[in-house]
């Protein structure tokens, strides 16, 4: 007696295709099969704890004096907008410490008042906050 193989009968029929439903596409049907994420968010929190920070360094009597006296020159010359390059220290919003940061710019304001230098572009850096600044020559 002779075994005949279990779907024997069905093998040569034509897929079936639904009148009720629409055949679902490609992309829709990979998606299926994406790995899932059992813990959304921790790529981004091992990330933000691997980012490192700076503490902000000391400034000499010297060093800043000098910083001083450059925006001092500053000051008298803002209605004309020097060109500057300020290097500065920006604290980190997440974490303690910072990084340190270069711009260059032109100065909208050097604001005694406030302590803060303020450039066309909308940077405001805080006096307390510069490690250096070059004011460029007009060529």
């Amino acid at each position: 007696m002779e075994r005949s193989h279990r779907y024997d009968d069905i093998i040569d029929l034509p897929h079936h295709v639904s009148d009720k439903h629409p055949q679902m596409p490609l992309a829709e049907r990979a998606a299926q099969f994406s790995p899932f994420a059992a813990l959304t968010g921790y790529e981004d929190a091992i990330g933000e704890t691997a980012r490192q920070t700076e503490t902000k360094r000391e400034l000499s009597d010297e060093e800043r004096q000098h910083i001083s006296s450059v925006l001092h020159e500053l000051k008298s010359r803002e209605k004309s907008s020097p060109a500057v390059t300020v290097t500065f220290y920006r604290p980190d919003a997440r974490k303690p410490g910072g990084a340190y940061d270069t711009v260059t710019g032109r100065i909208k304001k050097v604001n005694v008042g406030t302590g803060r230098l303020e450039l066309r572009d909308g940077t405001k850096i805080y006096f307390d906050d510069v490690f250096s600044i070059w004011s460029l020559q007009e060529t």
